[in-house]
């Protein structure tokens, strides 16, 4: 038999498996995750090594001698999560099944067991090879010794250990126990860190020796370690991993107790039924119609469980650099001729607008893709064809709308283009947002997708070029590197698009989503982007001093307050300032026990003293203006005068889309100093800021949803509904409903539909808990179509995991049958208001692109150039106002048919502000 042991790191991978895929699920909902990694890397490594002993190591339950040396030893770790505990004795089944001994040997650490292990082994004359995630393991390689780690794809002989630690494996020990091993709770010596480690090990050569001139280290770190001398010698026997345990007494023997066994496929096919592994019951079986459709819960095996239909890797792998006209010719063929192509760009930047193009890569075929590179810089870099010459013979392809495009983010990759003069039509998918409209719930970057769709570790950016201070731009990349990555990009790409499409084309909601709404707005998106709104930085720096001037002011009154002065941005001596020297009473405490000073508490204490008061005050201007009147002139285009956000379209499970670089979304509009600021958001000369927004729309949404009677009959006899509510809540004629009323069925109206509880109905309304909850009770009975939504939405959600817009959006509830009440309780809430603000977010999607598309036919000058959640904002020349004033409102409301009818407002002005 082949004389290699190979030894898996159970306990290590256990974990790590249920982190890397903590969502994923059996079409009956039991946690599956670490299940399948485990399962995964298992078989893979028994393909990869021919070994003829194995085991499988977990750590046994119970204390070690670790325990005993340190009692605060792995102190920190909670406990396990449920659902991973759940998954422990599936995994023992499976391990067993698949024919590998397990160990697990009671007060013996598995770490120590494999070591022991390990060193037996090479005793034996034979190899070890450990399969691991854990540094620690570092210590045990030698030249009989080796470490992979499966899920990274990492192998660590001894040269292999120095290039990743900078020490030799012999000092891994040593190295360990300066820096600590956060992971166990073992602390090294304070701030020490591997770098400075590292330094010591090569200046002294060992522990011993930097123990032994402890005296001679200089500076603040010297200090931490003469401090630390009496700790060392015990943090390192914690580090150490024993070679020399006593295995015989737990019937543990080498060889003998750890001979490969082969895979009983009998009881794996019926682990594969059980627990919904269909790709792998039917590579199997040999059958591919094995394990069928699921039968319970179909939609939520599809999106949770989507990992299991994997499609089958593609057996070639052909990655080229074109580099000749020759190339580019044949490549030019092949995509014009291609029913749908994956197309990528590397560049210099993140920034799209100021990035420039260092290569593209294309495939339309699995595992056949291309890398052009035309701006790789760095000595000796082979001659590559030019920039210009490759744009302008792929412009014609990029700009024909009959050529599909497949990417991933293609929004970025426009951006590129567009900065040639290159305006790419015919993107019919991206893959970024095929998961976003699938599993919005979860990572959307090009790497996690790989893992959890393709089951493939990609090669990442930080491989290819480095990370921190150390990183190389992608032109300094070598082009052999830099195509095995690019075309990569390109190839996974298509894969990806292949894995996902199915799941959401089968469904007509999803699919509508997708293709209607998601990847025209990604087209919308960049327009706008590129657009940008002019600025005035005059303006913002004016502001900017009246803050700082306020602030110092405010300063000054603090400090009488305290009756001493002290630094408003510290926690620390604001609590010893409010609780010490101004007695105030303690509102709730940090998890180390320390009276705490977030914004819940100064809000809280505000409300009866006045420095909590100032100090909020303080914090909101502060805020304004390093956010927003400092910054935003510093992100103004100094070509055009304009500041270009970008909008991240797959972030928000609802749907909304985020602002950032700047955020223009938190900008207040409801004091002065926010309506200062959009005061700075200006439209040129002979043209208006026009602002279209939804008039109560998420009520609207309710009314639709809810179909209750007296909703749907105020908004569709255009009444105020707050009025009307006031009026039902209180009893009285609309006519004689009065302004506190009416405020208080605002927040009744809006708070419920966010699921507020008579709680934070008092809360907010400054009111007894049981008044609020009276105006709860009677507001039910008068809308009992609402109540019985919010119930029917309870159940849909924790029988699916998800509730649906009205377009069949699907936001998923990861939290909404947790054990933990308060988690629980929140998603129970978020599924409440999900449908109203999903649909919101599907319906001002819906404006943008009919907007725009109204623009583009009619030949306007007019131009989109912001969206805030559920507003529009467009810079019109004056000649083309009237026309926007009348068509803008009618496109938005004619968008979609509810219920009730859509209402959209204009505004207009000089300015953001004026126009809101």
């Amino acid at each position: 038999m082949n004389k290699t042991l190979l030894l898996v790191d159970g306990s290590s991978y256990l974990y790590r498996a249920f982190h890397a895929m903590p969502d994923l699920r059996n079409p009956e909902g039991a946690p599956t995750g670490a299940i399948y990694g485990m399962i995964n890397m298992l078989r893979r490594l028994r393909n990869d090594y021919a070994a003829g002993y194995m085991a499988c190591v977990f750590d046994a339950k119970g204390k070690t001698f670790r325990d005993e040396l340190y009692p605060d030893y792995k102190g920190h770790r909670p406990s396990m999560p449920e659902d991973l505990s759940r998954q422990v004795e599936p995994i023992y089944e499976a391990v067993r099944a698949l024919g590998w001994p397990i160990l697990s040997v009671e007060g013996v650490e598995a770490d120590d067991v494999i070591g022991t292990l390990a060193a037996q082994a090479v005793e034996h004359g034979m190899e070890a090879v450990i399969s691991t995630g854990d540094k620690d393991m570092a210590q045990l390689v030698n030249e009989h010794v080796t470490l992979i780690n499966t899920m990274t794809n990492e192998k660590l002989d001894r040269e292999g250990v120095i290039a990743k630690f900078g020490v030799p494996p012999e000092r891994i020990i040593d190295y360990l126990t300066l820096i600590g091993d956060t992971v166990d709770n073992v602390p090294g010596v304070a701030k020490v860190g591997p770098k400075t480690a590292v330094k010591w090990l090569t200046q002294y050569g060992s522990l011993d020796n930097i123990i032994a001139q402890a005296a001679d280290v200089g500076g603040a770190v010297g200090e931490n370690l003469r401090k630390a001398l009496d700790w060392l010698p015990t943090g390192r026997k914690l580090i150490t991993i024993r070679t020399d345990c006593d295995l015989a007494k737990h019937m543990v023997s080498i060889p003998e107790s750890l001979v490969a066994k082969p895979v009983d496929n009998d009881a794996m096919i019926e682990f594969f039924k059980r627990y919904g592994f269909k790709t792998w019951l039917r590579e199997l079986t040999g059958d591919p119609t094995a394990g069928g459709r699921p039968t319970a819960a179909p939609e939520q095996a599809d999106a949770q469980g989507s990992l299991i239909e994997a499609p089958a890797a593609p057996t070639v792998k052909e990655y080229e650099t074109v580099l000749t006209e020759e190339q580019l010719d044949r490549w030019l063929a092949v995509i014009d001729a291609s029913e749908l192509t994956s197309v990528d760009t590397e560049t210099t930047s993140l920034n799209a607008m100021q990035a420039q193009l260092v290569g593209i890569s294309l495939c339309c075929t699995p595992g056949i893709a291309a890398y052009i590179p035309v701006a790789h810089r760095y000595q000796d870099a082979p001659e590559q064809l030019s920039r210009e010459a490759v744009l302008a013979r792929l412009k014609p392809w990029l700009e024909d709308a009959g050529k599909a495009k497949v990417g991933q983010h293609l929004k970025y990759d426009s951006h590129i283009f567009a900065n040639y003069g290159i305006t790419v039509r015919g993107i019919v998918h991206d893959t970024l947002l095929e998961s976003y409209v699938f599993e919005s719930h979860k990572s959307h970057d090009m790497d996690s997708l790989a893992l959890r769709h393709l089951n493939r570790k990609t090669i990442s950016y930080e491989e290819v070029c480095g990370k921190g201070a150390s990183q190389i731009g992608f032109d300094q990349v070598s082009i052999e590197r830099a195509t095995e990555y690019a075309a990569e990009d390109a190839d996974i790409t298509l894969q990806l698009h292949q894995a996902m499409w199915p799941h959401v084309a089968k469904n007509d909601g999803l699919r509508f989503i997708y293709e209607k709404i998601e990847v025209p707005t990604s087209v919308v998106l960049q327009k706008i982007e590129r657009n940008g709104v002019l600025i005035n930085s005059e303006q913002l720096a004016r502001q900017s001093h009246d803050l700082g001037m306020r602030m110092l002011e405010m300063e000054k009154q603090a400090y009488e307050l305290a009756g001493q002065p002290f630094n408003l941005n510290s926690p620390k001596q604001i609590g010893e300032i409010f609780f010490e020297r101004l007695q105030l009473p303690v509102v709730k405490k940090t998890p180390s026990g320390t009276p705490s000073t977030d914004e819940e508490v100064l809000q809280k204490l505000a409300e009866n003293y006045p420095l909590p008061k100032i100090l909020l005050d303080y914090r909101g201007l502060s805020k304004l203006k390093s956010t927003y009147t400092d910054k935003l002139p510093k992100m103004v285009d100094p070509n055009t005068g304009r500041v270009h956000t970008n909008y991240a379209q797959a972030v928000a499970v609802t749907g909304r889309l985020s602002s950032n670089e700047p955020n223009l979304q938190n900008i207040p509009i409801r004091n002065a100093e926010g309506r200062r600021i959009r005061e700075a958001f200006i439209a040129p000369e002979g043209s208006v800021i026009v602002s279209a927004d939804y008039s109560q729309i998420e009520l609207r949404i309710m009314a639709h949803i809810s179909g209750d009677a007296s909703l749907l009959r105020s908004f569709s006899e255009g009444e105020d509904v707050h009025r009307a509510t006031a009026s039902e809540i209180f009893g009285v004629a609309p006519a004689e409903v009065s302004s506190e009323q009416r405020r208080y069925a605002k927040v009744i109206n809006f708070g419920l539909i966010y699921g507020m509880s008579a709680f934070g109905l008092a809360s907010n309304l400054g009111i007894e808990r049981s008044a609020a909850q009276m105006y709860i009770d009677k507001y039910f009975q008068r809308y009992p179509g609402v109540a019985q939504y919010m119930a029917e939405t309870r159940t849909q959600a924790k029988a699916h995991g998800f509730v649906e817009t009205v377009f069949g959006r699907r936001l998923w509830l990861a939290e909404i049958n947790s054990p933990n009440g308060p988690r629980r309780q929140a998603a129970e809430r978020a599924a409440i208001n999900a449908p109203m603000q999903g649909t919101a977010a599907d319906l001002i999607k819906l404006s943008m692109i009919a907007v725009q598309q109204w623009l583009e036919n009619e030949r306007m000058q007019s131009k989109m150039i912001m969206q805030v959640h559920d507003e529009l904002v467009l810079e019109v020349p004056e000649d083309e106002l009237s026309t926007i004033q009348q068509k803008v409102p009618d496109l938005m409301r004619g968008v979609a048919e509810l219920k009730v009818p859509l209402i959209a407002e204009v505004g207009i002005g000089k300015n953001w502000d004026e126009a809101h």
